[in-house]
């Protein structure tokens, strides 16, 4: 159990946090099924995506990982091996989910597993269309729950509805798609996270985007290339929430990923009033934005949060839900169903966690609602092994009335290694 003590005075600083996690998984998947080398710069070296090294390391694939810089020796799609042993994901849902994805169209077998948290997260969002486009695929209750077997091979092209908004399954469904004889359409509910568009993109590959439909054309060959993935907007928010609610505070980000499809949180903190500006905007090789975020401490007011603006900060509604405790009125968010399904069922975690240090905040079928401001309090809290809770938890003791003791410090290590270290930097 780790203690964590309120923070003394303001947060003062420059924190570059690591590389985006999402990037990191695709920029090592895409790399070891195209044709040639690629170098991935700023690799973010957390749990999850050292399974996604792991998994295409046991499908024949040489990588090599000096620190944050990664060098993939693709294969191209045909060179990809059957695995000798099972295939762990570890506790990555993206890795799991955008596996199943390139394993659907390879002919051999494969078996995928992960950790609890992994055989608790439904699958057959994902495995329904990959059904449906050919591949074989079976495990516990009908697919839909790990340890998958998955026997790819020919696969079809579909027309996809999505009946949810989930990057993850977009993702799986576009890369069986560059698998298949003809062209696969995805309608999406709302507009989702568009890194695997971009990173296909980026090896040479060439997708459409209308509106809420993508679509792509199977039997495009890919080719190895550079990829600099930015800093995690997601890493970020939690620094960015800490400068808003410790009085005298001020944390400079740079080099933060700026995807409109992923910069909610930014949008969220202006609507709530918080002292925001970000500056020195420029693009990645691959089409990525980004830019340095400078943040305040800011007096907050309460927001309503739903609609198509949740897809764009889903990861970071926890963090979110501490902000609310320190503004002014009541904070509501809806539409963010998609909580149930992460590495715990955030709604109701978050609800839980926050209430044993006093905060006002109650959980419904699709959010939470938050009064503010409240005065947290002290007490025991736990990450339930969600690094997302821990960080959110680790924010609030800065401002808790006495020190924090947080269970599971270590779930944090998945998406972001040294965050202790740089929270320490700027205290």
């Amino acid at each position: 159990m780790l203690k964590l003590s309120p923070a003394e005075k303001g947060l003062k600083g420059t924190i570059e946090v690591p590389g985006d996690k999402s990037i990191s998984h695709r920029s090592v998947m895409f790399a070891s099924v195209a044709e040639g080398r690629t170098t991935v710069e700023n690799f973010l070296p957390g749990a999850d995506c050292l399974s996604t090294i792991a998994c295409f390391q046991k499908l024949g694939v040489t990588i090599e990982r000096h620190g944050n810089r990664v060098v993939v020796e693709g294969k191209g799609w045909n060179g990809l091996e059957e695995p000798k042993t099972v295939l762990d994901t570890g506790n990555s849902g993206t890795t799991t989910r955008l596996m199943l994805g390139i394993l659907a169209g390879r002919p051999f077998h494969s078996v995928i597993i992960g950790d609890d948290s992994i055989a608790r997260r439904p699958m057959n969002r994902v495995t329904k269309p990959l059904r449906d486009m050919g591949a074989h695929i079976d495990g516990r209750e009908n697919g839909n729950f790990t340890p998958l077997s998955v026997r790819g091979g020919a696969l079809r092209p579909i027309d996809y509805r999505m009946p949810v908004a989930s990057a993850q399954v977009k993702s799986a469904v576009l890369l069986a798609g560059l698998q298949a004889e003809g062209i696969t359409r995805i309608h999406e509910l709302q507009p989702t996270r568009d890194h695997t568009e971009r990173m296909i993109r980026a090896f040479g590959g060439s997708v459409e985007t209308d509106g809420k439909t993508v679509a792509v054309r199977g039997g495009q060959a890919l080719n190895g290339t550079d990829i600099f993935v930015p800093g995690d907007i997601s890493s970020a928010a939690f620094f960015m929430a800490a400068a808003c609610i410790v009085p005298g505070s001020e944390i400079i980000l740079p080099n933060v990923g700026l995807n409109p499809t992923r910069a909610g949180i930014i949008e969220v903190l202006e609507k709530m009033g918080a002292s925001l500006e970000v500056i020195d905007r420029s693009d990645t090789k691959q089409g990525e934005q980004k830019g340095t975020v400078k943040v305040r401490f800011s007096a907050l007011k309460g927001v309503e949060i739903s609609g198509a603006l949740i897809p764009r900060l889903i990861d970071e509604i926890p963090i979110i839900a501490l902000l609310a405790t320190q503004a002014e009125g009541t904070t509501v968010i809806k539409d963010a169903q998609e909580l149930k399904v992460k590495e715990t069922n955030r709604i109701d975690t978050v609800v839980e966690e926050l209430k044993k240090l006093g905060a006002k905040i109650e959980a419904t079928e699709d959010g939470m609602v938050i009064e503010g401001p409240n005065r947290l309090l002290c007490g025991a809290v736990d990450s339930r092994g969600d690094h997302r809770i821990g960080m959110m938890l680790s924010v609030a003791s800065l401002i808790c009335r006495d020190a924090v003791y947080l269970e599971n410090a270590e779930a944090i290590n998945v998406s972001y290694p040294g965050f202790f270290g740089d929270l320490k930097s700027v205290l």
